[in-house]
């Protein structure tokens, strides 16, 4: 893309973005970000990209600067993705959508919007709780976390009703792969709490179908999208430490490795991937091949 254009074509933003994230699984942190900034206040993705490495720093860190740092950069992320969102009601605006047979970019672009900008409150909520952990700070990420849930909920209806309709195209899958690890991420987080407190969410709107996000996390993992990687590793989490931390059951280990081996050949170097390839390992018991292949890649392992 010519950065001298005035506007960053939809299609190209998504690969620049996936690029991006191929950048950071090869630990190259800092080339995934300069790639990403000259049109992070002019596309959703890139805004979204950009913000998400600076938010994972500051939550590596904890550091004072690294966390305003992030906070400045999510709120233009957010700003950034309302310029793209409808501005009547999205749910109205998306309906009307999958009617047609196909969509122009613009309308692709609306529901892209909503899920990107999900995702940004999601990230503004969590810096929230780690910049102050009082009641009012509380509050304030709880009422984002409910807002993207709700938009998650609303897009999962758009997706619903859309099927067969624009199930080809690129941009549907990508929009597609972004609900699913939306909703499954959320159900299956929220089946994890206590069965009262999950009553009471479920109350006021919330759902934590465990089996239900999982099957979403799945599907999201064996499609194309850009987030593909990013329901694999959830998954991951969920099997190498949630289930064990928690004492929800045994993490699926086979399933695990499935997950992870495409990765593997991708990014073989990858500190995140060769971080769950050594849990995985450990939770087998396999001390000596941890050691041998931590070594074999250069890693110190005293």
């Amino acid at each position: 893309m010519n950065r001298l254009a005035s506007k960053m074509d939809f299609q190209t933003s998504i690969e620049e973005c996936s690029m991006a994230l191929n950048l950071v699984l090869n630990n190259k942190f800092s080339e995934a970000l300069d790639l990403l900034k000259p049109w992070s206040k002019d596309s959703m993705y890139h805004a979204l990209g950009y913000s998400s490495i600076l938010v994972m720093q500051a939550a590596m860190t904890f550091e004072h600067k690294d966390i305003q740092t992030a906070m400045a950069t999510i709120k233009e992320a957010l700003h950034t993705c309302q310029r793209f969102r409808k501005r009547n009601s999205m749910v109205e605006s998306l309906s009307s959508l999958v009617s047609k047979q196909s969509c122009d970019s613009l309308k692709a672009e609306e529901m892209h919007a909503e899920i990107c900008y999900a995702e940004c409150l999601l990230q503004k909520a969590t810096l929230t709780f780690v910049q102050d952990e009082n009641m009012i700070s509380f509050i304030k990420g709880g009422i984002k976390i409910r807002t993207s849930y709700q938009i998650y909920k609303d897009c999962q209806h758009v997706l619903n009703m859309s099927q067969g309709v624009d199930g080809e195209t690129d941009t549907f899958t990508q929009f597609e792969g972004g609900v699913k690890l939306g909703i499954g991420s959320f159900n299956l987080m929220l089946s994890l709490l206590p069965a009262r407190i999950l009553r009471l969410l479920e109350f006021i709107g919330f759902s934590g179908n465990r089996e239900f996000g999982l099957a979403q996390l799945r599907e999201g993992a064996a499609s194309h999208s850009l987030r593909a990687i990013l329901s694999a590793l959830t998954l991951l989490f969920y099997h190498t430490y949630v289930c064990l931390i928690l004492g929800t059951g045994e993490g699926n280990l086979v399933e695990a490795e499935a997950l992870l081996e495409p990765y593997l050949d991708r990014f073989p170097k990858g500190s995140i991937i060769l971080f769950y390839s050594a849990r995985i390992a450990v939770l087998r018991g396999h001390f000596e091949k941890v050691k041998r292949e931590q070594q074999l890649r250069g890693f110190p392992c005293d």
